[in-house]
């Protein structure tokens, strides 16, 4: 069935259903303005996916892996991080909660977001490298994970300069630490498991599929220019251009 869409048309397809999750998630949002923070990296990364659509359109999985996450991240958005009730829900479902069944003391979705974040944006991340900067063999693996806790720590240095400007309650409800002064650690450690995950995974699958996996990974930690770069190449610049004045 998949094969029968269009990459445009099925891209078509998670467009509308994410503009009904984020209408969705804001309605009757708990803390609204909140809401509208959480939201304002959303429609950024949106525009930036609309404008280079057509010069460089991702694959299917990339764009599923992307919808996955912003849909996790509107019920985040829509509850608060810290005030999502996935206890209720499986208190409903099984009769007890789910922080009760695994001795949690604290409301740990914005945990499984930072751990999907690093889950599911790793692979795209992946195919950015090697279609751009055509990484290869370990490389392909390791730069995406290095982006997934590079960006972790960026986003909780926006967080933190946010919720100081911000201050009261909407500066606590954006930030969501519950009190855990390792909160901001913890979140980057775990988007950090979730890309490792990731690319494990890929590269479990791709030694599986390609004969030459296990040569390209060696190849790619081959030194490929010999001779030291800095003050060597500085110096061979500045030889070069007094020889051509």
């Amino acid at each position: 069935m998949l094969r029968a869409l269009s990459t445009g048309r099925y891209l078509l397809i998670l467009a509308v259903l994410l503009a009904g999750v984020i209408v969705r998630s804001g309605i009757g949002a708990h803390f609204p303005h909140d809401w509208l923070l959480e939201n304002a990296l959303v429609l950024l990364g949106l525009g930036f996916f609309a404008a280079t659509y057509r010069r460089f359109p991702l694959s299917r999985v990339s764009y599923t892996l992307l919808f996955v996450f912003l849909c996790l991240h509107e019920v985040g958005a829509h509850w608060t991080y810290s005030e999502v009730p996935y206890n209720d829900w499986t208190r409903a479902l099984c009769g007890r909660s789910l922080n009760e069944l695994c001795g949690f003391e604290r409301n740990h979705f914005d945990r499984l977001v930072h751990f999907s974040y690093g889950l599911l944006l790793a692979y795209p991340i992946r195919e950015v490298f090697l279609r751009i900067a055509d990484a290869k063999g370990f490389w392909g693996y390791f730069l995406p994970l290095d982006v997934v806790m590079s960006t972790s720590l960026v986003y909780e240095f926006i967080e933190w300069a946010a919720a100081v400007g911000i201050g009261g309650d909407l500066g606590q409800a954006y930030l969501g630490t519950q009190g855990d002064i390792w909160d901001a650690h913890k979140d980057m450690a775990l988007a950090t498991c979730g890309a490792l995950l990731a690319m494990s995974l890929t590269a479990a699958i791709n030694w599986r599929l390609r004969r030459d996996f296990a040569r390209d990974f060696i190849a790619s930690l081959r030194v490929k220019h010999p001779r030291p770069l800095g003050e060597e190449a500085i110096l061979e610049e500045l030889a070069a251009r007094s020889t051509k004045e």
